[in-house]
């Protein structure tokens, strides 16, 4: 078997002795996508412009340095898939439910208008009603890919502008199962409204089902997955659930980018949307590239220097009839002018998903426009020109504004002005002691925070940290602080100072070096273990470093105790544990409880021993005899139950917030 598993070995070495044919392509790709994100950077323009010319000038029609437009197609909808994922993990189901009007309405209001005023315009024209009613369905969708990226590059995600353009462009998707179906039918074929119906409701079923998952499978999914700490386990497992529901959505004839975003409502429903949103945004961003590079290879410059003048005639008509549109859609939503313009020149270039309509019209004998063999030509360079001026179409909003309302935009919102708060994740850090992570030093400064009456925020990929948290109150993200995305979105330089506390020096050094590249001036207190350690961290930015000599949870006390507050009025504080007692009930389960009823002041609210030897806890128990404090069972070292074997004091009671029960080891009871 030995010399089978080594003839084998060499006979695939010899078969691949050069690199591999798709190898060329994929290093033309990044390098392109590279250099056209730098060049971008320097001129200061989006990289989405970037993307597109570089698409154009290294497409086949130009200089032909990728050729096989094939896998960077299969690239471009991973892309589409993990942007539209990202959009789905920012919100939420209740979020959803609350845009549900602008989703039917306005994107009904939107689509049904362009299909009539495109079929209005192609019978007076002479278009015919099939090709009439094939180009408005082209020009009625929107490219989510590309507004979605602007909007989350300018911070408009959650903005008023934001939610409406949203709605619209799912009800787009949403659209798109109709008009797959639509399509075959305008050329004569196709299964007629019976089959368009039964298509429907397997679609709605599908997209029920994933509903259902969200509250249902996903969350204590997430719960199993958290718990191991494995990013490799957490990140493989959120791009399965990613490309697996897209994938069923697909079955259904529900588009991929459609189930992309369904995907990310379920991981949004568990508590790890933002560790999600961490680990999955690198990949989006490399397969974001590759869409709108493929996107410039589709144009051909030849032709469109043979045909500038219908191709941006057409571009033309489009912005025009789109812009109108959807901007009377917003305004009969209630809409006022400030949120209807900006939605309006956002989605006035044409979808992603057009190509492929377009492609399957084509080979049915439709044509845009009526044009006949030179439209599929003019669509798409009209088509590749409006996605590329989309930014620029968005920029003129303020100045569209302006002359609609001289007097300014009055009370209302800005367009630009979020409604998700300071984070999308909801947690504001602004002015408060920001902990990234929450090791035992964190947890030591936080409690003391905490009875000092001082506000604070942690960031932790602990699910048992985040839950001690959640229960006694505190404002707590569960999310990677190593990844800059998590760190900008929380507006962290608006915190009054960043405690990294991690207890791996490794991640605290890339905490730190992160930091530094979003909030250049915020105030940074961490610790090191080691002469070289401080050398390190300092040299990273860190303004106050902590050394083992200084007990630490101490030093960051001094660090964070506000002005106006005296060290002897804040120990006085930290000292104060109010003393417990067993009620009436408790006392009567057995004799042990009898004779140890409390009062009991408990020694301190952290596990000591656990502190003592650098180890963290889940849980605290306080000694009903001697005020003991020690971790629960569920912990790595079991003080409590410890405890009670060397002394023999037999009741505990808890020690977290909001809890009274008590238990006897001897009798096993709780109550």
């Amino acid at each position: 078997m030995g010399s089978a598993l080594a003839g084998a070995h060499g006979g695939a070495a010899g078969a691949h002795s050069g690199p591999p044919a798709f190898l060329g392509q994929v290093t033309a790709l990044l390098g392109v996508s590279a250099l056209a994100a730098y060049v971008s950077f320097r001129l200061r323009l989006l990289p989405i412009i970037g993307f597109l010319v570089a698409g154009v000038l290294v497409g086949p029609g130009a200089l032909g340095l990728i050729h096989e437009p094939e896998l960077i197609a299969a690239a471009s909808e991973i892309g589409v898939m993990l942007l539209l994922f990202t959009i789905g993990i920012e919100f939420s189901l209740e979020r959803l439910g609350r845009i549900a009007r602008l989703i039917f309405l306005g994107g009904g209001l939107q689509v049904g208008l362009t299909l009539l005023v495109t079929l209005g315009a192609g019978l007076a024209l002479g278009m015919g009603v099939s090709n009439a009613v094939f180009t408005g369905c082209l020009i009625a969708l929107s490219s989510t890919a590309i507004v979605m990226k602007l909007l989350g590059e300018r911070g408009e995600t959650g903005a008023r502008t934001g939610q409406v353009a949203l709605g619209i462009l799912i009800f787009q998707d949403l659209a798109v199962v109709v008009m797959v179906l639509l399509i075959p039918m305008l050329a004569g074929e196709g299964g007629g409204l019976w089959g368009m119906g039964l298509a429907l409701l397997k679609a709605a079923g599908i997209i029920a089902l994933v509903l259902l998952a969200a509250r249902r499978l996903v969350p204590p999914v997430m719960e199993v997955v958290a718990r191991t700490c494995s990013p490799e386990i957490f990140l493989l497992t959120v791009v399965a659930l990613c490309f697996g529901t897209a994938s069923l959505t697909a079955v259904a004839g529900v588009s991929l980018a459609l189930g992309a975003f369904l995907a990310g409502l379920l991981v949004s429903e568990s508590r790890y949307g933002a560790q999600a949103l961490g680990e999955i945004l690198p990949l989006q961003i490399l397969f974001s590239a590759a869409f709108f590079l493929s996107v410039g290879l589709q144009l051909d410059l030849g032709f469109l220097a043979g045909h500038l003048g219908l191709v941006l005639g057409a571009a033309a008509l489009i912005v025009v009839v789109k812009t109108v549109i959807t901007a009377l859609s917003v305004r009969l939503l209630g809409e006022d002018w400030q949120v209807a313009v900006p939605v309006a020149l956002l989605g006035a270039q044409v979808g992603e998903f057009s190509f492929v309509l377009a492609a399957a019209g084509t080979a049915l004998g439709l044509s845009f426009a009526g044009l006949g063999a030179q439209g599929s030509g003019v669509f798409i360079a009209a088509t590749v020109l409006l996605m590329t001026l989309t930014p620029a179409l968005a920029g003129l909003a303020p100045a569209v504004l302006a002359r609609l309302q001289p007097a300014g935009p009055g009370p209302g919102a800005e367009p630009g002005q979020s409604e998700a708060g300071p984070s999308s994740h909801g947690l504001d850090v602004a002015g408060q002691t920001v902990f990234l992570g929450y090791g035992v030093h964190a947890r030591l400064a936080a409690r003391a925070l905490s009875r000092a009456g001082q506000p604070y925020a942690v960031v932790t990929r602990s699910p048992d940290g985040a839950s001690e948290l959640q229960r006694r109150g505190a404002s707590v993200l569960i999310a990677d602080y190593t990844r800059a995305a998590t760190l900008r979105d929380l507006n962290i330089a608006a915190a009054h100072a960043v405690v990294i506390a991690d207890d791996d020096h490794d991640t605290t050094e890339r905490a730190l070096q992160v930091l530094r590249t979003v909030a250049p001036a915020v105030r940074v207190i961490t610790h090191a273990t080691t002469p070289a350690a401080f050398q390190s961290l300092q040299g990273l930015g860190a303004q106050h470093i902590l050394l083992p000599g200084r007990e630490v949870a101490a030093g960051l006390l001094d660090l964070l105790t506000p002005a106006g507050v005296s060290r002897q009025e804040l120990a006085r504080q930290l000292a104060e544990h109010p003393p417990v007692v067993l009620t009436p009930e408790q006392q009567a389960q057995c004799s042990h409880a009898q004779t140890s009823p409390g009062p009991v002041t408990p020694e301190a609210d952290v596990c000591v021993a656990c502190v003592a030897q650098g180890d963290t806890w889940v849980h605290l128990r306080v000694c009903m005899t001697c005020g003991h404090v020690g971790c629960c069972d569920s912990s790595k070292n079991r003080h409590a139950t410890r405890h009670a074997q060397d002394t023999g004091h037999a009741v505990i009671r808890s020690a977290e917030p909001g809890e009274a029960w008590a238990y006897c080891y001897e009798h096993r009871w709780t109550k």
